[in-house]
């Protein structure tokens, strides 16, 4: 095969360098290593989520559990734009091993946890890999495919994550009902199996990711990765724990002033570093980078918001246990999955991708205005059929902004622009599920009176009854339908609430996106 290159300029005048066409099957080899690390990332956020109530209870910290999240959150947040920028400096392939290196040790260390303190902190050593598993595997894609093929190769990344959502709540489930396997608690191996995995993608990446790297000579912007990480963590600290400490009390006071400090801060500096900024400023200016990392915040904020809502509605009113909710959201998997496919082969067929996620934002909002329609008893048919129309909004929209993002800027800065999708991407999804889950908690009580009401039960059984849900839903099982049913009304009323919003947060995003200016991918052309 004859190589030539990807030639055009990008928006705002880039020029983008040469790209060495590679064959379909040299792609698919580097993909499987790329594969297996997106796998450990996927795999860990589902399987995780299914057993922390059973690794709460093993380690007396069901009050803290939040926190094994927090810190995963908050470290793999803050790495993603630092392996942005390192990986444009030093290369793909020893930011990515190192991302899968640092992952094994924290779940290795997380195996051998005694308290939920210490599971806490071996979370955030595995955050400080988990930072550069997703964003650096879409980076390389980025390097080693040229622009128009690019969303075909979307359809690989989508199955990593189909497959993970199929498996996590499987193996979550077995491990955590098991009481030990092979002499070791079953819970540990939710962390444990991550390690033949990540022996496998090291070896894999080590052997097959052999993508040339021209080293730029640039500073490493530690000063901007310390001001980004005063100004992140306290907005995601407040994020996750703000419903519990009270949005204005002293403590989420305190995180919002320190957060504005480290922004102010960080800011400062980028514009004084320049080109060798963590975040070069310049790429805002670029009106497709700009519109397109809004978009994917709000976007964001919506597919973060339902993921989590979701399943709570599965599991408290309809009664499913973790692992059967988690697969009955397959159906959103499917749609991401089916418009994946399409809107890549109409990129690589035209060059053109806006209409893709106009189409998806509008989806996205329908979806959420279809499950706020939802009802306590609404047979479990409606609410699969409507995670599917909100899959085949993500399915449009998330890959395709990215494409956008890296496409408008110069390739020197691919691992930057990509992190930034990436990171603004996470931001949007850790405050959107902060925000409607506010919303919910704010709401849940009043709807649950007003159901007692409506059904004419008395005012007295009602406070007697009035018992937080979200705390401990276990005695809706053992209560008779006529007894729980008002606490069933009240919580999915108040999810409807948080759907509404959710459509609206989406419909602003596809206002975005029409606001985008579109740059018709270059031409592939094989000699």
């Amino acid at each position: 095969m004859t190589s030539t290159v990807d030639t055009d300029s990008a928006d705002g005048g880039y020029p983008q360098t040469q790209t060495p066409l590679l064959s379909h099957r040299q792609i698919l080899t580097i993909m499987s290593g790329l594969m297996l690390g997106m796998f450990l990332g996927a795999l860990d956020m589902t399987i995780v989520a299914t057993a922390v109530r059973t690794i709460a209870d093993d380690l007396d910290g069901l009050s803290i559990q939040a926190w094994i999240t927090t810190a995963y959150l908050i470290t793999a947040t803050i790495m993603t734009p630092i392996y942005g920028k390192l990986s444009d400096i030093y290369g793909r392939k020893p930011l990515y091993l190192t991302a899968i290196s640092l992952f094994l040790i924290g779940s290795v260390a997380c195996t051998m946890a005694t308290s939920m303190y210490q599971l806490a902190v071996f979370r955030a050593v595995q955050g400080l890999g988990a930072g550069g598993l997703m964003s650096l595997a879409i980076t390389i894609i980025g390097d080693i495919v040229p622009a128009r093929e690019r969303a075909r190769y979307q359809g690989y990344i989508v199955a990593v994550f189909g497959t993970s959502s199929v498996l996590g709540p499987l193996i979550g489930g077995l491990f955590a009902g098991m009481d030990s396997f092979l002499a070791v608690d079953g819970w540990r191996w939710v962390f444990l199996i991550n390690v033949p995995v990540g022996i496998v993608a090291l070896f894999v990446v080590a052997k097959v990711l052999n993508v040339p790297h021209e080293r730029q000579d640039h500073r490493i912007d530690w000063w901007g990765a310390a001001a980004l990480a005063t100004g992140v963590i306290p907005l995601l600290l407040v994020a996750e724990q703000g419903r519990d400490w009270g949005w204005t009390s002293s403590g989420a006071l305190i995180c919002y002033v320190v957060a504005a400090i480290g922004i102010a801060a960080f800011v400062r500096v980028e514009a004084a570093m320049g080109d060798a900024a963590l975040l070069p400023l310049r790429l805002f200016r670029n009106p497709t980078f700009s519109v397109a990392i809004g978009a994917g915040l709000l976007v964001g904020v919506t597919m973060f918001g339902s993921m989590t809502l979701i399943p709570q509605y599965l599991q408290i009113v309809q009664g499913f246990s973790p692992t059967e909710a988690g697969l009955l959201t397959l159906p959103m998997m499917g749609g991401i999955m089916v418009t994946t496919t399409i809107t890549g082969r109409y990129t690589s067929a035209t060059g053109r991708y806006k209409i893709a996620p106009v189409i998806g934002t509008l989806l996205l909002s329908l979806g959420a205005l279809l499950l706020a329609q939802i009802e306590w008893d609404s047979p479990v048919w409606q609410p699969m059929v409507y995670m599917g129309v909100i899959g085949m909004g993500l399915g449009g929209c998330m890959q395709t902004l990215v494409i956008a993002v890296q496409n408008a800027g110069p390739r020197s800065d691919m691992g930057v622009s990509t992190a930034s999708a990436t990171f603004f991407r996470q931001i949007g999804g850790t405050l959107g599920v902060a925000v409607f889950l506010s919303i919910l908690f704010s709401t849940l009580t009043s709807n649950v009176r007003a159901a007692f009401a409506e059904l004419g039960i008395p005012v007295a059984a009602a406070s007697a009854g009035n018992r937080d849900i979200m705390a401990d839903s276990s005695f809706l099982k053992s209560m008779p339908i006529e007894q729980a049913k008002p606490f069933l009304i009240g919580f999915t009323e108040s999810i409807s609430t948080v759907f509404y919003v959710a459509a609206a947060v989406a419909f602003a995003a596809s206002i975005v996106v029409m606001a985008m200016r579109e740059v018709p991918l270059p031409e592939v052309r094989r000699e």
